[in-house]
């Protein structure tokens, strides 16, 4: 290949090339603009050769693109720009059939030094690659990640926080409330008879209760509370900022709300009712986990002294014997 030939197959590889390229000087005037750049911009080379770069686009991020093109020419080396730092510098079509928000083509950038003769950078030749379907589906899977983890914290039937992690909710608000102060209720309740719900109505009919249940609790409580199945037909409620008065109006109204609760299964309707127990944080409590023991003994009293009800831990004085 002789010298006269060398330009012209450069020409054809940088304008065949599935690559955008494009060559800035240091007063941002494009020098080179390559056919891919060419289709995707809709502006031909001999529009915008020897003009600014940031006035032929003004919807380039200048300030932030400009100091990427400088640090070239200061420091002499190849800087790179991924999609997930800044989806696109250019608003380019995708030209994908997918959907999913994916307004413009995603782009990667690479920046390269081009220098003289002399061995000084006077340009920067600047790579657009065009990582649409990397970028898209890489987002979709962190996506699916984000909604595995969600599940893996939801309880499948009730859709409430499962055991596990409403326990760590629990654990979190107790360290903070010691260490930070303020006042946090626990509530732990649970269905009155509720295998006589199952043996009656079957397994499917109790399910309806727990879903039911799970429902009307979601209906009662603030943004903060924190609501969980703690295992069968048992649920928890964290509420933060409350102390046992406040913790025992919002039980009560819960206990009122599901005792006029009629839920019609198989041309039959189903009534239930509730039964809790209700305790404060305090001094003496060392581990969250003696919140649930106490929470649970008061639970147990309600049961053994006429269901339907919520006691307050400490147990009344005659249980005490």
């Amino acid at each position: 290949m002789n010298q006269t030939q060398s330009p012209e197959l450069l020409q054809f590889i940088v304008d065949r090339i599935d690559v955008g390229l494009f060559i800035v000087d240091t007063n941002m005037n494009v020098m080179l603009w390559n056919r891919f750049m060419e289709i995707n911009s809709q502006i031909k080379s001999e529009q915008i050769l020897g003009k600014n770069l940031f006035s032929t686009f003004p919807d380039l991020p200048q300030k932030w693109l400009e100091k990427k093109i400088k640090s070239v020419f200061l420091l002499k080396g190849f800087s790179f720009v991924s999609w997930e730092q800044r989806a696109y510098i250019f608003k380019f079509p995708h030209n994908r059939p997918i959907t999913g928000g994916v307004e413009y083509m995603y782009q990667n950038l690479v920046l390269m030094p081009v220098k003289d003769a002399n061995g000084h950078v006077d340009k920067v030749c600047i790579a657009l690659h065009d990582v649409t379907d990397v970028g898209f589906y890489q987002t979709e899977l962190q996506r699916a990640m984000h909604e595995l983890e969600a599940l893996s914290r939801v309880d499948g039937l009730t859709r409430l926080n499962n055991r596990h992690y409403w326990e760590e909710r629990l654990s979190e608000e107790f360290s903070r409330v010691k260490r930070y102060g303020g006042s946090l209720s626990l509530i732990m309740f649970d269905l009155d008879k509720f295998k006589h719900v199952n043996d009656t109505y079957g397994h499917l009919g109790g399910d309806l209760i727990l879903k039911k249940v799970a429902a009307l609790v979601k209906q009662s409580l603030r943004q903060s509370d924190v609501a969980g199945r703690y295992g069968g037909e048992e649920f928890g409620i964290i509420l933060p900022g409350t102390d046992k008065d406040g913790a025992l109006v919002v039980a009560e109204k819960l206990r009122l709300l599901i005792e006029n609760e009629r839920t019609d299964y198989e041309d039959k309707t189903i009534r239930f009712t509730i039964s809790g127990g209700i305790v404060e944080l305090a001094e003496t409590h060392l581990r969250h986990e003696e919140l649930i023991s106490h929470a649970d003994q008061a639970l147990y009293f309600s049961k053994t002294h006429g269901r339907n009800q919520f006691t307050c831990y400490p147990l009344p004085v005659s249980e005490h014997h």
